[in-house]
C-alpha cells in the first residue's frame, strides 16, 4: 500500500485533485477532515479542536487502510494539521508534533493559485499564506521529510503530482 499526501495552504488544488489521482492510479481518497469539522463545528479552531481533528483524520486513515487499496491519497494528515496549530499560536503543539507522519510522498502544493473564500477558509492575504508556507515547512523539517513541490496552473499541478506518484514505486523498489 502507498500513501501520497497532499498538502499546503488553503485554495492550491488539494481537494480537487486528490480524487482525480486516486482514480488515476486505482487508490482511495482520505478526504480532509478539517475541512469536515469546520463546515460542522466552524474554522475558529482552539487546540483542542486541532487535537480532534487529528483523531478524526487518523481513523479515517485507518477505516481505509482496512480496504488495503494498492494507493491512499490523503487530502492533508498530521503534519498539515499540526502547521495550523503553529500558525494559530504561534508554536509547535507536542501533542501533534508526537503524532508520526506516515505518507510514503508527500506532495507540497504551493500558493500561487487564487485564494478563494469557501466559508470554511482563513488565512486568504498573501501574508497569510507564506506565513503558513513558512509553518508548514517548518513542519516537514522536524519532521526530516522533504516534501516534493507541486506548482503552477492547474493543469501543471495535475502533471506534476501525477508523475510524482507514477515514480514512486520504481523509487521504492530500488531501495529494496
Amino acid at each position: 500500500m502507498i500513501r501520497v499526501c497532499l498538502t499546503g495552504a488553503e485554495s492550491t488544488g488539494k481537494t480537487t485533485l486528490a480524487p482525480r489521482l486516486a482514480a488515476a492510479f486505482g487508490g482511495v481518497v482520505v478526504a480532509e477532515y478539517g475541512r469536515t469539522w469546520a463546515e460542522t463545528h466552524g474554522a475558529t479552531f482552539t487546540r483542542d479542536d486541532l487535537r480532534a481533528i487529528a483523531a478524526g483524520h487518523l481513523a479515517a486513515r485507518r477505516a481505509a487502510e482496512a480496504a488495503c487499496p494498492s494507493l491512499i491519497v490523503e487530502d492533508t494528515d498530521i503534519v498539515t494539521t499540526a502547521a495550523w496549530a503553529e500558525m494559530l499560536s504561534g508554536a509547535p503543539d507536542p501533542a501533534l508534533e508526537a503524532i508520526p507522519a506516515t505518507a510514503d510522498l508527500y506532495l507540497l502544493f504551493a500558493a500561487d493559485t487564487p485564494w478563494i473564500d469557501d466559508g470554511t477558509r482563513r488565512f486568504g492575504g498573501d501574508d497569510h499564506r507564506a506565513r503558513f508556507a513558512a509553518c508548514l515547512a517548518a513542519c516537514f523539517a522536524r519532521r526530516g521529510i522533504a516534501p516534493v513541490s507541486v506548482a503552477g496552473d492547474w493543469a501543471e499541478r495535475e502533471t506534476a503530482a501525477t508523475a510524482a506518484i507514477a515514480a514512486l514505486p520504481r523509487e521504492r523498489d530500488r531501495h529494496r
